[in-house]
């Protein structure tokens, strides 16, 4: 292992546990207490910054990686950043004005959260094929419902219409749109599942089997196009 691969692992390390450190150990406070308090809070982001920045890019170019990488990111914020957003601003102060407000703003935020992502990707050099293919797997886990069944896992919905998980789903309404009714809980779960399963074709599928899938639709003209190792993964 190379200096630079063991310095990645190292800040890696030390990125969790002072991420540990703080979620445990510091009081989750909106205000600082001291100027300890406020320079413990920030080194968990220096280390993680740090751990980027000694990333082997090649490394992981080869292993295809940023193709997993990337819509994880994504899956953390929108699977537990996002419900916890909605508990905290909707069931717990139960203004429904308010939570209307803030649905529309986060109904916002998550397509521009993909975008800047793909964005960052191609500005570094990443190749187009790649950013349709991030921007469209995000697109699938976004409309998938996933967030909705993290808001019923990652949150205390005790004494709410929530819990136990309801057996039909009367609030996702892109749900509803595509199956023509509210789902049942058996039916959000497959819709949940299916959606999934095709973000990860689309992020994970070899990029020499979709370019002979694409070469053989009817009209197709021969392209040559650069393999894996000509271009950013």
């Amino acid at each position: 292992m190379t200096a630079r691969r063991t310095h990645f692992w190292i800040f890696a390390v030390l990125t969790v546990l002072s991420a540990a450190g703080v979620a445990f150990g510091l009081p989750h406070n909106r205000e600082v207490g001291s100027l300890a308090e406020f320079v413990l809070k920030l080194i968990p982001f220096i280390l993680a910054a740090e751990t980027i920045a000694r990333l082997d890019v090649e490394a992981f170019r080869r292993l295809g990686a940023v193709r997993l990488l990337i819509p994880v990111c994504f899956l953390v914020f929108f699977a537990y950043f996002v419900p916890r957003i909605f508990y905290w601003g909707g069931v717990r102060t139960e203004d429904e004005d308010a939570f209307g407000s803030l649905y529309y703003t986060v109904l916002l935020l998550v397509p521009f959260m993909i975008l800047a992502l793909t964005l960052a990707y191609r500005l570094g050099g990443g190749s187009p094929r790649v950013v349709r293919r991030l921007a469209y797997g995000m697109l699938l886990i976004m409309v998938s419902g996933i967030e909705d069944l993290a808001f019923l896992t990652v949150n205390d919905l005790s004494g709410t219409p929530f819990d136990p998980i309801p057996q039909t789903w009367t609030w996702p309404s892109h749900m509803k749109v595509r199956l023509g009714h509210w789902p049942s809980k058996e039916e959000a779960f497959a819709f949940i599942g299916v959606h999934l399963t095709l973000a990860l074709v689309v992020l994970a599928t070899p990029d020499r089997v979709v370019d002979r899938v694409w070469a053989r639709r009817p009209g197709a003209r021969r392209v040559d196009l650069p393999q894996d190792s000509d271009v950013p993964a």
